[in-house]
């Protein structure tokens, strides 16, 4: 192996012992994510991180980019494993590989979809992967446009506005009315994840699994998706 393949090869690793580190670290301080807590777990002076990630918002970028790929990745597997015409196993079948990794990753969902980090401003580069789960649940219903369900609530005009802009974002034509269903399946999704993470069913709903199939059931009629 040549010294450049070499140094790569080193400093990928070191990387990734970085990231690894760091989300451990997030289970115990949370987003407040200390550059001298990850050093110190590792071992090393804090000045030797500078070398892999430039400042705290670098490695927070870092992790908040893995995050969503392996959330988009986990959805879109199990997304294809559905026949693809049957569109409501589809849909179904994202809403629950989103829970599934999101109750097997709290900290790094709540790095994701919580609190805000004080002083962080997620950069551009955040944005692809963070679109990856509407977008599979946008090509769920552009692929069964045929078989949907007509819908008759009216969508107001700025809003229409709105979504008319992300419809000319991405390929695939979806009418307005339709991507406001799916948007509002979306926040839905996340919303309930949201509930169960951080505890606010406690109490309230035991058949926690049920309740949310049950509930993705009903976000699937919202976007008109046959039963």
């Amino acid at each position: 192996m040549s010294a450049p393949s070499l140094r790569a090869r080193v400093r990928s690793e070191m990387s990734q012992e970085i990231k690894e580190v760091a989300r451990r670290r997030l289970a115990v301080e949370g987003s407040n994510l200390s550059l001298r807590a990850v050093a110190r777990d590792m071992g090393i002076v804090a000045s030797a991180l500078y070398r892999y990630f430039p400042s705290r918002d670098a490695l927070l970028t870092a992790l908040i980019t893995d995050g969503y790929e392996a959330l988009g990745k986990a959805a879109a597997e199990a997304e294809a494993a559905v026949p693809r015409d049957d569109l409501r196993g589809r849909w179904l079948a994202v809403c629950h590989a989103v829970r599934a990794w999101s109750l097997s990753h709290p900290a790094e969902y709540g790095l994701l979809y919580g609190y805000p980090v004080p002083g962080y401003a997620a950069p551009q580069e955040t944005v692809e992967p963070a679109a990856k789960v509407i977008l599979l649940l946008a090509y769920i219903v552009i692929d069964g446009a045929e078989q949907l369900e007509p819908l008759s609530s009216p969508v107001p005009e700025p809003v229409r506005t709105d979504l008319r802009r992300l419809i000319d974002q991405h390929p695939g034509d979806l009418p307005e009315d339709r991507l406001d269903r799916v948007l509002i399946g979306w926040t839905h999704l996340f919303g309930l994840i949201n509930f169960e993470v951080f505890g606010r069913l406690e109490s309230m709903i035991e058949a926690r699994a049920e309740y949310f199939d049950h509930h993705m059931g009903l976000m699937a009629d919202l976007a008109g998706i046959p039963r």
